[in-house]
């Protein structure tokens, strides 16, 4: 007979009372911490050696960056915060507001991060143009009442004349001697072996700082940030001297007249002002995937002061530099332009009011028939693109070769020539930022620079606008890419506003001579009807969509710099005729060659791929990898591997004959964990490893991203010894099938940015591909639509190699020229080389820049067309080697 179950009444238990309740929670959580101290303290453990692996990786220059491992260690992280912020309640409070502060200042960090970077981006902003403006008027004259005045300080409400601004001479020629003079030269005592001080050139003191002190600083460096979002290492590209030497040479090397604009090297310092503060907040130290937001903040407020166009910034961040942009990254770039932007206002560094000198309101509107000249603005912007790419790319390729150890000189000699052509044409002479305000303004009620306006002159500037246009085109292709702070914007920009103040004024002058033309029609009488400024405008866009292959962020960017509605459908026309002529050339802006070109493994979102091939046409093949087996491997072995390759992991087999995957160890964490058993305790050379648990040992589940890693399971005795590496394996790595589509494993390297996928067949490595394996087969395929090897032979060995020897040999006898003619005149105390025999001279010398040392990512022969991705690394096709897996 069963029991009877007890009632309802008997099985009521107890209510405890309010202080016995209190009583119980302490209790239960003294057991509970009790029991979860040997957990906790494991888990503190794994965290540490966890940050002091990402510590050091941090300091591997030109790797990658694990996305997927990066997420898992953050994931990490904030559990062991969450186990420490558990028993708040409990603690009835006592700690618990100190944390709850704790929690909320560690939450709102991004916004203090992004507004105190917003607010050093505007004041350096504003500083380097006040500095740019008064070194670009000191080479013309100088102000009386102060000299640190520039031009239009001075002469500031002056109506006629100006008796405070004096030119430096008024006989032309001593003016153009001038003019170079100042181009070239500037008081510093940078010489110190001489006793006197000497006039140095502004190009020289720029190269020479950035050679001496911040290589990274040369370029614009839109292309290296471009890779750096994208999760690529190069150590000190973001720091601090970086950004010292930027802000210092780049107003250097715009007031020397090269041909280079401060508004592309303006996204570099703002990029490096958010790296350099957001390293005081100990959340961007250890999460790079934080630290890329706000990076991506900073590349919009960089455009932001460039251009006084904060949404403009916000959407070129978007279309151009970020890979990654999630929704809360656009709200904090949006914050990050709109406070770097009012701080700049607020410094008004033109006491005008404007954020750039280049801004203009226009009060009239188009008519529908100069739809037909804004698509010809439109063709010529992409033609513009498309031509310069093209040779500035093989004008950096000569660079390279020749001239990487003479990058003072050539920047010095390049000022010179640059001072030398430009000073007779008036609209080259003058600063470009200054040139395009004066392009962009209407004739009526506006200053008419030296007869821009004047029908009388107006054949007269058709010419000069023409000159202008070809020369700068010439200068830009040759300066952009020399070892000084250079952009490519304004450069652009300011061509496209010649060549369209041009057709503008053409315009105008066939109306003029045909005002009762049925295709003029639509115009009023007695009101201007053509305004050659928006030609100017138009084409200033066209050009800067053609060099660097954007369409959105360059309308908003023109619209903010207009204010005015009515131009953004003829802005619309023009980008997009601009764009659809681009395509037809090449993929991708001068940006995006120059990772290219600079061999930086970066995929671009924006294109999209159909090769119809499998991965396994492309992936190394098993054979070709080094591999780890799990158990037999000795100390010794190990380390000779390591010494012996420069691969940045090794996947981890059963043993070499079956091939069966285990699992993935990096080069780091394997290092690491070699280093810290030697540091620990004596291990024999012939001590073998495990990358696999033994039996011995509970099972535990490693994380691929913070492995819990203790030595205390290293077993050794008299006769073996043993090191367990098991828990710095990642059991889980990145997986694909050999059948998988390589179109869709491209896509994962974009989404989820791994540095590496295994390949695997039934449990068996069958190979692994890179960012590197894709990009070299997609060259490939390119060139074989090309039917040829196209720009992945630009360092070809036919024609173009005996012009660049020729060019080379004329250059050296120059150059020789120049320095015997120095060392004459100054009794030989200053040294610029040895003639023939070049040594250590003071420009002359090693390249500093580590950029020079990197190839592009090509195929080095036609005949590697025809071979498949094994066998060429099976041959050794030079390229093409693991090393690569990075």
């Amino acid at each position: 007979m069963n029991p009877r179950p007890p009632s309802h009444g008997a099985s009521r238990q107890h209510r405890p009372s309010l202080p016995e309740r209190a009583i119980s929670r302490r209790l239960s959580t003294l057991i509970t911490s009790d029991l979860e101290q040997d957990g906790a303290a494991t888990g503190s453990t794994e965290q540490a050696i966890t940050e002091e692996i990402a510590e050091i990786k941090k300091y591997e220059d030109f790797t990658t960056i694990d996305w997927v491992q990066d997420s898992e260690q953050e994931q990490l992280r904030r559990r062991a915060r969450e186990k420490e912020n558990a028993g708040f309640f409990e603690r009835k409070g006592r700690f618990g507001f100190r944390q709850k502060i704790w929690e909320s200042y560690d939450a709102g960090q991004a916004w203090i991060v992004v507004t105190l970077v917003a607010a050093a981006i505007g004041l350096n902003a504003a500083f380097l143009n006040i500095i740019t403006e008064w070194l670009s008027d000191i080479k013309l004259g100088h102000c009386t009442t102060a000299f640190y005045l520039n031009e239009n300080f001075c002469c500031w409400g002056a109506e006629t004349g100006c008796a405070e601004w004096h030119r430096w001479s008024s006989i032309w020629p001593i003016n153009y001697f001038l003019y170079f003079v100042f181009s070239v030269w500037d008081d510093s005592t940078f010489l110190c072996n001489f006793a006197n001080a000497v006039e140095i050139l502004f190009a020289f003191i720029s190269a020479s700082l950035v050679k001496s002190f911040a290589p990274y600083a040369a370029g614009s460096g839109i292309s290296e940030i471009k890779c750096i979002i994208a999760g690529f290492v190069m150590k000190g590209f973001l720091g601090f001297w970086t950004l010292l030497i930027k802000s210092i040479a780049l107003p250097l090397a715009i007031a020397s007249g090269l041909s280079v604009g401060k508004e592309g090297p303006s996204v570099h310092y703002a990029v490096c002002t958010g790296n350099v503060i957001s390293r005081f907040f100990d959340k961007y130290q250890r999460n790079a995937a934080k630290t890329r937001e706000i990076l991506s903040a900073c590349a919009a407020a960089g455009v932001a002061v460039a251009f006084g166009s904060p949404i403009g910034g916000v959407i070129f961040s978007l279309e151009e530099m970020s890979s990654y942009f999630p929704l809360k990254t656009i709200w904090r770039s949006y914050f990050c332009a709109l406070v770097a932007t009012a701080v700049l206002a607020a410094m008004n560094p033109f006491r005008t009011g404007q954020l750039v000198m280049f801004q203009v309101r226009y009060d009239r509107s188009w008519h529908f028939f100069e739809i037909i000249f804004f698509i010809f603005l439109g063709i010529f912007g992409g033609l513009y693109g498309a031509f310069v790419i093209k040779w500035n790319l093989r004008a950096q390729a000569f660079r390279k070769k020749y001239l990487t150890k003479y990058a003072i000189l050539e920047a010095t000699l390049l000022a010179a020539g640059t001072a030398i052509i430009c000073y007779p044409n008036m609209f080259l002479r003058i600063d470009m930022t200054e040139s395009l305000e004066i392009l962009f303004l209407e004739c009526e009620g506006a200053h008419d620079y030296n007869g821009l306006c004047d029908t009388k002159n107006r054949w007269k500037m058709v010419m000069s606008l023409t000159f202008s246009t070809l020369v700068r085109t010439f200068l830009v292709i040759i300066s952009y890419g020399c070892k000084v702070p250079a952009g490519i914007f304004v450069p652009s920009m300011a061509i496209g506003a010649s060549f369209g103040r041009t057709v503008g004024i053409l315009v105008q002058a066939l109306h003029e001579s045909f005002p009762q033309s049925r295709f003029f029609a639509a115009c009023e009488p007695d009101v201007p009807c053509i305004t050659p400024g928006t030609y100017a405008f138009l084409g200033a866009g066209a050009a800067l969509s053609g060099i660097m292959h954007i369409t959105v962020s360059v309308v908003v960017i023109m619209f903010e710099l207009t204010g005015a509605l009515t131009y953004i459908l003829p802005t619309m026309i023009v980008v997009g005729t601009t764009k659809a002529v681009t395509t037809l050339f090449a993929k991708g802006g001068i940006a995006d060659r120059m990772i290219w070109f600079n061999g930086f493994p970066f995929l671009d979102t924006k294109e999209e791929h159909a090769f119809h091939v499998p991965v396994s046409h492309v992936m190394t093949s098993h054979s070709h990898i080094t591999v780890l087996p799990s158990i037999g491997l000795s100390l010794r072995s190990l380390e000779a591997l390591l010494r012996s390759t420069k691969y940045q992991g090794f996947p981890v087999v059963e043993n070499r004959t079956s091939k069966i995957l285990l699992g993935y160890i990096g080069r780091t964490e394997l290092r690491y964990a070699i280093d810290r058993t030697k540091k620990e305790t004596t291990v024999s050379p012939q001590a073998k490893c495990l990358f696999t648990a033994p039996p011995s040992v509970a099972v535990r589940t490693p994380s691929a991203a913070t492995p819990a890693v203790t030595f205390d399971d290293i077993a050794s005795s008299s006769a073996t010894q043993t090191i367990d590496f098991s828990r710095f394996v990642s059991p889980t790595p990145l997986t694909v099938h050999p059948k998988l589509p390589l179109e869709t494993v491209m896509e994962i390297f974009k989404k989820m940015g791994p540095r590496v996928i295994l390949v695997e067949l039934k449990g068996r490595l069958a190979g692994l591909i890179t960012v590197k394996d894709c990009l070299k087969y997609q060259f490939k395929v390119e060139a074989l639509e090309r039917g040829g090897t196209g720009d992945t032979d630009i360092n070809n060995h036919g024609p173009a190699e005996k012009w660049e020897i020729w060019l080379w040999d004329i250059l050296q006898r120059v150059s020789s020229w120049c320095v015997n003619c120095v060392g004459k005149v100054t009794g030989g105390r200053i040294n610029l080389g040895d003639g023939e025999a070049r040594g250590e001279s003071l420009l002359a010398g090693e390249p500093a820049d580590p950029r020079d040392e990197r190839e592009p990512i090509r195929l080095n022969t036609p005949q590697d067309l025809d071979r498949t991705h094994s066998e060429m690394i099976a041959e050794g096709a030079s390229g093409m080697e693991l090393r690569d897996r990075r």
